[in-house]
């Protein structure tokens, strides 16, 4: 053999020795498609022994790529099924080799089943950080980006590639980051510490400021180097800075800090998430003048010269933008036409940019301006808008709570009606009064109550009189010096303060309001003439203390009533006992009605035609074991003042009813009970609905009842009144009007409403036989009554010669003490029975005279 020879079978040797040992299994095909070589790793692959697969076709391999004709180049990764079933993931490559005219065929394959499944899962986790919302960013140690996901693209604008191999700090910070909370937790990490978190404000692709929270931590080796730096970044502009713009203004109100802090506070809570701008609140009064409330990095003079400035159309932003309605941007305020006058200030503090915004309550009216300043010509970006969005609700909240918490005060000590002091505020300036009140000199109390109000409620309606309590108001604000005050207790009751004036000076001035009143007041086309009972009492003369002297001016104004009104009294000893009878007959009224103690008597109606009984009238009696018998002329009027006449008109309801069906069980037939009731008991809405109640309580039918009612529960203008009446005809209730004739009928009204009944007042029967004047009142009200289908009572028949013109003018029922007076329930049926008794008796006797009559024209004839 030659050396050459030896040579080639050296180098042979090692290339085979080479392929043997190397990591790729390598098989060679020869051009017969037979496998001529196999190595040791090709083994492991196929897991085949190299003597069963040698010299055997290459199909044994089952790849498809060598099983095409002509075998192409091929290089490619495939799944690989083995002899013995299982599956490996295979990077195949084929070559061919020609030498001396015969091609080989050399395959290369390598075992990438592990590597392929890493790759599927980096592939899979790579998905599910494109789906997450949270942005991902991994470095290395030296912060420069290796991986980015779809959030991150979507929140900062730059692609993977375009953030790939840029250092993290310089893609994302701008001027106001800070820098040095991701420096503390990179330092961290690089020396085996833990991660961390931060807030940190960072920038996208476009400049635009974004609040992030970043969760930052650390991929280490098994040896804990570090390796790379991920991080998890929230986008917290809404879900927390904004939040915490909410939090702040909440907390405050809640802990009741004044609106000026609540400002500052929303100012400086600003300018930390949004450094680059200059903050401030200023209010905007119903006068149109502009007032600071929050604005703690504008300098002191600025807030002082901005305070009374009036809103305008070229006001700065601020004013501008208050009289629009409308946002108003300067991006030069140097330049700007509209700061021109103003601009000295702003720009002397270095601000050059103002974008301010109108700050609107519910109803529509702009109460501040919420401005943004800024150090350079400027437009707001996307996130100070955002910022403005939240501030400007939440500033409109505060002011508003604001305002009505000052209205709440003021109504808290002022009367809606005519915005004069109230009951609690007149406290306190008598008090100061008192206080301030010289040695030797006097403080007059004088109390007001308007005479005969209630008529006007009554006939005209509360509308009516609620104008004419402001009238009032306005003419004894005229009659008062400008050191004295006015405030109204409730209803038509007026205190006047009159400070340093004694008994002579205040009595001048009551004498000048009975004067003043004297003129008529109009209301709508009608005028009124009102007057009013004035008490005066004196501090230190009468009384040291408040509540006494309260007691007695109003005592005073009680003797002015009872001495004919329209007039004043000066307190005196005397009245202190008057005072204090009526307020316990107060006292012995209310219990009375909480005991029981009140009672009804009935009085009968009578039927002209044939004496029939029509019905009964149940009238409210009281019985006081100390006072005795209490007339009801003095006890109706005082349960009017103190307003316990609704509550006993009901239980009179009740009574009434509970008494009828007593007397139907046991057999006594009354067609109809007649009740009172005050015009106050129309007011209530529910009054059919209780009515309902009460009659199916006793199982009594709804024309069992009649209610009494005076003129002007018909004749005010109260639509309640109005649709409470209808209601209770609907349910087929009578109504009647008692003491007709007395008041201010109107006739085209009365014949529109639900009445049944008409009553002659009691004061025209006294002389209606002798007095042309009361027989022509009675003749129109029967005559009215008969127009309009009504059946006509005349009350306070005593005589009969009052019965028998009554029943020749057609008048249908009397009632009176011609038959009985109202008596207690086991007197009337000792009555009723003897009356039937009667009534029965002179029946039987003219059927008995009837019959000899006849035989005596029989005889005749």
């Amino acid at each position: 053999m030659s050396a050459s020879d030896g040579l080639l079978t050296e180098t042979a040797d090692v290339l085979l020795a080479a392929l043997e040992r190397a990591d790729d299994g390598i098989v060679i095909v020869d051009s017969a498609h037979r496998i001529t070589h196999f190595n040791a790793a090709a083994e492991r692959i196929w897991k085949l022994a190299r003597a069963d697969v040698l010299g055997r076709d290459a199909d044994l391999l089952t790849l498809k790529c060598l099983q095409a004709d002509p075998v192409a180049e091929f290089r490619d990764e495939i799944g690989l099924v083995r002899r013995d079933g299982s599956r490996i993931r295979a990077a195949i490559s084929v070559s061919s080799l020609a030498s001396g005219g015969v091609t080989h065929h050399v395959v290369f394959a390598r075992d990438v089943t592990a590597e392929a499944e890493r790759r599927a899962r980096i592939a899979l986790l790579d998905a599910v950080s494109d789906q997450t919302n949270r942005a991902v960013l991994i470095t290395d140690p030296g912060l420069n980006i290796r991986y980015t996901n779809a959030a991150f693209t979507a929140l900062f604008g730059y692609t993977a590639a375009e953030a790939e191999g840029r250092r993290a700090t310089d893609l994302l910070a701008g001027r106001h980051t800070k820098r040095s909370l991701l420096t503390t937790i990179g330092r961290r990490l690089i020396k085996g510490g833990p991660g961390g978190e931060a807030e940190v404000l960072i920038y996208t692709k476009d400049g635009e400021e974004i609040w992030v929270s970043a969760r930052v931590d650390a991929f280490r080796d098994r040896k804990g180097r570090l390796r790379h730096i991920f991080a998890l970044l929230d986008d917290i502009t809404e879900t927390r800075q904004l939040r915490s713009l909410q939090q702040l203004i909440m907390g405050a109100l809640a802990d009741e800090v004044p609106i000026g802090e609540i400002a500052d506070r929303l100012c400086r809570r600003v300018e930390e998430i949004a450094p680059e701008i200059v903050c401030s609140l200023l209010h905007v009064d119903a006068a149109g003048l502009v007032h600071p409330l929050g604005g703690p990095s504008l300098p002191d003079d600025y807030s002082r010269a901005l305070d009374g400035v009036a809103i305008g159309p070229d006001v700065g932003s601020c004013g501008t933008a208050a009289f629009y309605g409308e946002p108003v941007l300067a991006i030069d305020l140097d330049t700007d036409p509209r700061w021109q006058p103003y601009k000295a200030m702003p720009l002397a503090i270095g601000l050059r940019a103002c974008w301010s915004t109108p700050v609107k309550a519910k109803d529509g009216r702009v109460i501040a301006t919420f401005a943004f300043y800024y150090r350079e010509p400027r437009a707001p970006s996307n996130w100070h808008r955002r910022i403005v969005e939240a501030c400007v609700d939440l500033a409109a909240f505060a002011i508003e709570r604001k305002e009505a918490r000052a209205e709440i005060a003021r109504l808290a000590y002022h009367d809606i009606l005519t915005g004069l002091p109230n009951r609690a505020q007149l406290r306190h300036l008598i008090t100061t009064a008192i206080d301030a009140c010289p040695t030797g000199s006097h403080v007059a109390l004088a109390f007001l109550d308007v005479d005969h109000f209630k008529d006007v409620n009554d006939t005209l309606g509360h509308a009516a009189g609620d104008e004419l309590l402001i009238q009032l108001a306005q003419r004894l604000r005229e009659q008062i010096g400008p050191e004295d005050m006015l405030g109204r207790l409730g209803g038509d009751e007026f205190v006047i303060l009159l400070p340093q004036r004694n008994a002579e000076r205040a009595e001048r001035v009551a004498a000048g309001i009975t004067e003043a009143l004297a003129a008529p007041f109009r209301l709508g086309s009608r005028q009124l003439q009102m007057s009013a009972s004035i008490g005066i009492s004196l501090y230190p003369d009468h009384a040291t203390d408040i509540d006494t002297l309260m007691q007695q001016a109003d005592a005073a104004m009680y003797m002015a009533k009872q001495a004919g009104r329209s007039t004043h009294r000066l307190f005196s000893a005397e009245m202190n006992g008057l005072t204090e009878q009526r307020l316990a007959l107060i006292a012995a009224l209310r219990r009375a009605i909480a005991e029981g103690a009140l009672s009804l008597s009935y009085q009968p109606q009578i039927r002209s035609c044939d004496g029939a009984v029509h019905g009964v009238e149940a009238l409210a009696r009281w019985h006081d074991a100390e006072l005795g018998d209490v007339s009801p002329a003095r006890f109706i009027p005082l349960a009017e003042d103190c307003g316990l006449i609704e509550q006993i008109g009901l239980w009179s309801v009740r009574e009434a009813c509970r008494q009828m069906a007593s007397w139907r069980r046991a057999g006594l037939e009354i067609p109809c009970v007649s009740v009172n009731l005050s015009p106050i008991n129309f007011r209530n809405v529910t009054l059919a609905a209780r009515l309902k109640d009460i009659l199916a309580e006793h199982d009594l039918p709804a024309d069992a009842l009649m209610l009494e009612i005076t003129e002007g529960a018909f004749m005010q203008d109260s639509v309640a009144a109005l649709e409470t009446m209808n209601a209770i005809r609907k349910l087929g209730v009578g109504l009647s009007v008692d003491d007709f004739g007395t008041g201010y009928s109107s006739l085209s009204r009365l014949a529109h409403l639900p009445i049944r009944e008409l009553k002659i007042d009691r004061s025209f029967m006294r002389d209606i036989e002798k007095d042309a004047g009361a027989l022509a009142i009675a003749t129109a009200v029967v005559r009215v009554g008969q127009g309009l289908g009504m059946t006509v009572v005349a009350e306070g028949v005593e005589t009969e010669g009052q019965r028998r013109t009554l029943a020749e003018l057609g008048c249908d029922v009397v009632q009176g003490f011609l038959y009985s007076p109202a008596l207690p329930p086991v007197a009337f049926e000792r009555w009723l029975i003897e009356y039937c008794a009667e009534q029965a008796t002179a029946m039987l006797g003219r059927l008995d005279v009837a019959p000899a009559g006849r035989d005596a024209m029989k005889r005749s004839a």
